[in-house]
C-alpha cells in the first residue's frame, strides 16, 4: 500500500511518500531529500531555498496505529498537507 501526501510552500512542491514495502521519502520540486526504511514511524529532513535565497528546514514524522499519519513543519511552523493517496 502507498500513501502520497503534498504541500505547496512557496512555490514549492514538497511530496511525501509512505510505502510498506520501499520505506519513505520526501521530495522537494521533485529531488529526493531523504528516505527512510522504518515499521512504526518515520522522521525525514530536508531543506528548500525561498525565493529570497534563505534556506528552510524540512521536518516530516509519519506514524500512527491503524492509519499512517503525515506532519509537516518548514521552520518550526506547521504546514498543512493533502492526502492525494
Amino acid at each position: 500500500m502507498k500513501s502520497i501526501w503534498t504541500a505547496c510552500y512557496e512555490g514549492n512542491e514538497i511530496r511525501i511518500e509512505n510505502t510498506w514495502f520501499n520505506g519513505e521519502r520526501l521530495y522537494v520540486n521533485g529531488d529526493l531529500q531523504d528516505e527512510r526504511y522504518s515499521v512504526i514511524s518515520s522522521r525525514l529532513t530536508g531543506h528548500l531555498v525561498n525565493q529570497n535565497k534563505e534556506s528552510k528546514m524540512i521536518k516530516v514524522t509519519l506514524g500512527g496505529a491503524f492509519k499512517v499519519n503525515c506532519i509537516l513543519f518548514i521552520d518550526d511552523k506547521k504546514i498543512e498537507v493533502v492526502q492525494e493517496k
